[in-house]
C-alpha cells in the first residue's frame, strides 16, 4: 500500500504530480490530503499510505507544481514554503483540489484533509458552495482563524496541540467556540506538526490518538 507518484490534470489545463495510495479491495471512500508549507514531501506519501491501510484511496496533490515541478522545502525553511503558497491564486489551488478529489473518489464526494497551511485550504474548500466534500479532517490548520467566518459544509474534525507555536491555544479555543458544529481536539504538550515523524515536534502519542479519532470520525460520518 505504499504511495506512488502520479500525474493529474486540472480543469484549467495545468498538469501536476500527486501522491496516490490505493487500499486493498474496494475503497471505503477517497481522501484528498493537502500539504504543509514544505510541499508534497515524502511525508505526504506516507500519510496517503496510512489512509490506504485504513481502507481509503488517498491523493496528495503537489500544489507547488504550478510554480516549479517537484518543488519541496526542508523542514528548516517554512518561510520559503509560505512564500510559495502566497504566490498561488485561490483559483489555482481550488482547481488542483478538484482534480485530486475527482481522482480520490470518482463516484462521489471525497474527504478533504490537510496539514498546517494545507489544513487552512482544506477548511476553505470545505466551506465553498461550489465544492462538495463528505467530511473535513485537518491537523493543526495554521490560518483557520483568519477565515473563521467560514463554516465547513460537511462534518469537520480538527486537531491541535497545546504547545503549538503557530496557533496559540487561545486561538484554538476561539475556533471551537465560533464553530460548535466542529469536533475540535486538543493534545496536551503537543506542538505544531506533531503528526510528522520527520520533524522535531513529532509527538507519537498525540499522533496516534489523533489518527484513531479521525478514522473513527469518518467511520461514523460516512456510514
Amino acid at each position: 500500500m505504499a504511495a506512488e507518484q502520479i500525474t493529474l490534470a486540472a480543469e484549467d489545463g495545468h498538469t501536476l504530480t500527486a501522491w496516490l495510495a490505493e487500499p486493498q479491495g474496494d475503497a471505503k471512500g477517497g481522501v484528498v490530503v493537502l500539504h504543509a508549507v514544505y510541499g508534497a514531501t515524502p511525508h505526504m506519501g506516507d500519510v496517503c499510505a496510512k489512509w490506504a491501510q485504513a481502507g481509503y484511496r488517498a491523493v496528495a496533490p503537489a500544489l507547488f507544481d504550478r510554480l516549479e515541478p517537484g518543488l519541496v522545502f526542508p523542514y528548516s525553511a517554512p518561510a520559503e514554503g509560505g512564500k510559495r503558497y502566497a504566490a498561488l491564486s485561490e483559483d489555482q489551488i481550488f482547481a488542483d483540489i478538484r482534480a485530486a478529489a475527482a481522482k480520490a473518489n470518482p463516484d462521489g464526494p471525497a474527504v478533504i484533509s490537510g496539514f498546517c497551511s494545507g489544513g487552512t485550504w482544506a477548511w476553505r474548500a470545505a466551506a465553498r458552495e461550489d465544492m462538495t466534500f463528505a467530511a473535513h479532517a485537518t491537523f493543526y490548520g495554521s490560518h483557520i482563524a483568519q477565515h473563521i467566518e467560514l463554516t465547513p459544509r460537511c462534518p469537520t474534525i480538527l486537531h491541535y496541540g497545546t504547545a503549538d507555536h503557530v496557533v496559540p491555544l487561545a486561538t484554538v479555543e476561539e475556533i471551537a467556540v465560533r464553530h460548535p458544529e466542529a469536533e475540535v481536539h486538543v493534545y496536551p504538550g503537543a506542538g505544531h506538526a506533531f503528526f510528522n515523524p520527520a520533524q522535531e515536534t513529532y509527538n507519537a502519542e498525540a499522533a496516534a490518538l489523533a489518527w484513531e479519532r479521525t478514522v473513527g470520525f469518518l467511520e461514523q460520518t460516512l456510514d
